[in-house]
């Protein structure tokens, strides 16, 4: 009789377990969230194709143009399907909508701030990236997208005398921000997803 007792009383608390496990996982599943895709706001299926002029900036950022054009393909691409891209230095009339940008980078601007507790200074790059799609029948804007984002490339601040200085590559700073750009102005081209 003990035995046959020890062993129910020691099943218990693993079938307790049990139970527990599954109250808490259809718990977990009646409050779980239910997601909707929506699809892009600016679908260009039904172009069919679309061209993609190299993206214009002042002369010393021509480089970062062209990277910030390659990454606006790339993303243009990933999110929309069916449709041919044409990557061109020069717009062809020929074509029925055409994508054109403008890339704008400040150089590195200097800021500080001083008081009681210390120096604080800073140098911050900005970017602005607008893109057009354009209708080359009709030379009117079909849609426009444009966003700015900004960046630290160093810093220095002594505070109760203790220094402190971090420093980071130009350029790595600057991809950043055209990365930050590209994605900013190609939301509407990707599908999103929305609670229920």
């Amino acid at each position: 009789m003990w035995p046959l007792m020890l062993w129910n009383s020691a099943d218990q608390p693993v079938r307790m377990q049990y139970a527990l496990a599954l109250c808490a996982a259809l718990a977990l599943s009646a409050c779980a969230s239910k997601y909707a895709r929506v699809p892009a706001r600016l679908d260009l299926a039904p172009y069919g194709r679309i061209a993609l002029v190299t993206f214009s900036a002042d002369q010393a950022n021509s480089g970062l143009s062209t990277m910030a054009t390659q990454r606006f393909a790339e993303a243009l691409l990933a999110s929309q399907s069916g449709i041919e891209l044409l990557e061109l230095g020069a717009a062809d009339s020929s074509l029925r909508r055409v994508f054109m940008g403008q890339l704008t980078m400040s150089g590195v601007k200097p800021r500080g701030h001083l008081d009681a507790s210390g120096m604080k200074v800073k140098a911050s790059v900005s970017a602005e990236l607008t893109v057009r799609l354009l209708s080359t029948r009709t030379g009117g804007t079909v849609w426009r997208s444009s966003s700015v984002a900004n960046g630290t490339v160093g810093r220095v601040a002594i505070t109760d005398r203790l220094p402190s200085v971090a420093m980071r590559d130009k350029a790595e700073a600057y991809s950043e921000l055209v990365s930050q750009l590209v994605a900013d102005v190609t939301h509407d081209l990707r599908p999103t997803w929305i609670k229920q």
